[in-house]
């Protein structure tokens, strides 16, 4: 069964802009069934987790070429980093030749290490993520925070959906995680892992997570980039504009899996979830994963920011739309009513934002993010609609 995806509009174009397109995202994404169903019988499939393809590639490249040198899709590219060279060569010989290989990678750090040193300028890259709101099946949508949104469990209607992320993080550790880099004490790094998800939608405070484990400050900086690297957490920056003087510097981090959250924390139902302590912070983290993940995958010219200052001021969301020239300050409430106070602080922030003229010629507006059901507006610029309207409409700016 293959449910179409987002990002099939970006493959189309970069087909015809690059060269090659580099794919990458975490495992069980959906990569390789996106590529081998959108493309059947346009591109061949050769993928070097099959060690019979590995031999053969480094046992002789050039006849290896011969064979594939146009049209293929090349999955898991980060076993045979010498690829890159011949790959780069093949190119420039027919330059304008758009659409001559697909690459993928399940970690971000050896395709970027690759396509700066070989590929750059050769190569379109574009990330595929977990399922977005509008990929999953109607029926399946309202289970999605609880149990994540990886292709294989909303395939199987979140059967089995625990001891699926047990064997996921299980397989992370032992496989990916011993392949980039030499961490010596992996039940540490499971702790992190596990330590992070309790403080999901949280800023990133290295040293109090080293305090917290007994390791050293760069040992969770190390670990950290891991964890970004494959396309575990992801994290957002604060707004260093000038609005206020004492501004919150540290990034807030979320995972791009709420359900893979809820299974480290130990929360297995809705009413676990909604009577726990993590109900706001695991509900924010799921609305700003769906926005990241409609950003990445359509290439929207969109950035994310949050905004905290020491004097109480604060956004949980910050949406710079360049394309519209627009810039929303957001509040993410999990509640059924909406209510002027809950948009007080970004309507300060709209009126510090038109004084400063931080942004010239772009509108500033407010938005609320809630449970309920109805949608209006309050002090004239500030939205407040259904999130799951949002999420509906939001592709489509």
């Amino acid at each position: 069964m293959y449910l179409p995806r987002q990002s099939e509009k970006t493959l189309d174009r970069y087909l015809t802009l690059f060269p090659a397109i580099t794919i990458t995202g975490p495992r069980q994404s959906g990569k390789s069934t996106m590529l081998k169903e959108y493309l059947k019988n346009k591109f061949r499939y050769i993928t070097f987790d099959r060690l019979q393809n590995v031999e053969d590639f480094l046992s002789d490249p050039q006849s290896f070429f011969e064979k594939y040198n146009n049209k293929v899709i090349f999955d898991e590219v980060q076993r045979v980093p010498q690829l890159f060279n011949y790959i780069k060569l093949l190119i420039d010989k027919d330059r304008q030749n758009y659409g001559k290989f697909i690459l993928t990678s399940s970690s971000q750090f050896h395709m970027i290490r690759e396509i700066t040193e070989t590929l750059a300028g050769r190569t379109g890259n574009m990330s595929l993520l977990p399922f977005q709101y509008l990929e999953i099946p109607r029926e399946q949508r309202s289970k999605q925070i609880l149990y994540g949104s990886y292709p294989e469990l909303v395939i199987r209607g979140y059967d089995g959906a625990y001891e699926w992320f047990e064997s996921y993080i299980q397989n992370y550790i032992e496989r990916d995680v011993r392949a980039l880099s030499n961490i010596e004490n992996l039940k540490d790094f499971q702790k992190f892992i596990n330590l992070l998800a309790a403080k999901t939608g949280q800023e990133f405070n290295a040293t109090s997570f080293a305090n917290d484990l007994g390791v050293n400050y760069k040992t969770i900086q190390s670990w950290f980039s891991i964890l970004e690297a494959s396309y575990i957490v992801f994290s957002i920056e604060p707004y260093f504009h000038n609005l206020g003087k004492r501004i919150v510097k540290r990034p807030k981090v979320y995972f791009w899996d709420t359900g893979l959250v809820c299974y480290l924390t130990g929360i297995r139902t809705l009413e676990m979830l909604e009577k726990g302590p993590l109900c706001g912070p695991i509900f924010e983290n799921y609305l700003i994963a769906e926005i990241y993940k409609a950003i990445q995958h359509l290439k929207k010219d969109h950035k994310l920011f949050y905004f905290r200052s020491s004097s109480g001021q604060e956004a949980d969301l910050i949406l710079e739309d360049r394309k519209n020239q627009q810039i929303l300050f957001a509040e993410i409430k999990y509640n059924q009513t909406a209510r002027p106070i809950m948009v007080e602080k970004i309507k300060n922030l709209i009126e510090k934002e038109k004084e400063y003229q931080v942004h010239i010629g772009y509108k500033a507006g407010g938005l609320l993010l809630y449970s309920g059901a109805e949608a209006g507006k309050y002090f004239g610029s500030v939205t407040y609609m259904p999130w799951y309207s949002f999420l509906e409409q939001y592709q489509n700016w």
